[in-house]
């Protein structure tokens, strides 16, 4: 069954690129009737949208008329690299107090009083 619909994409689409995450990006080589065409991404692995670096990420949404460049845009000093969602996972983040973390909570400052009608 992959080895159709791989055979389907490579008769109906060209590859634009590929990014770190080994995700393939394509577009369909005929336009749609809104006049452009189709542009679409093949994940490596799970299927999650949140694995798009933003560099990609513009060129699927049509903000971006060429791909990006091989290996990115130039990042500024103060940019970290690219995380999909890892929520649910064990790098996902858990903060202080967290019953994962076997922390408990900080105590409260005092400053809440509880509404009453």
């Amino acid at each position: 069954m992959k080895l159709i619909s791989e055979m389907f994409i490579k008769m109906t689409a060209a590859k634009v690129g590929e990014d770190a995450f080994g995700n393939r990006y394509f577009e369909k080589k005929k336009a749609g009737s809104n006049g452009r065409a189709k542009r679409f991404v093949l994940y490596n692995g799970r299927v999650e949208a949140s694995k798009v670096p933003a560099d990609w990420h513009g060129w699927l949404h049509y903000t971006e008329q060429t791909p990006p460049p091989e290996g990115g845009y130039q990042k500024a000093e103060w940019q970290t690299e690219h995380l999909p969602n890892l929520t649910g996972t064990q790098y996902a983040h858990k903060p202080k107090g967290h019953v994962l973390k076997g922390g408990k909570r900080a105590a409260t400052t005092g400053d809440y009083e509880a509404w009453t009608p």
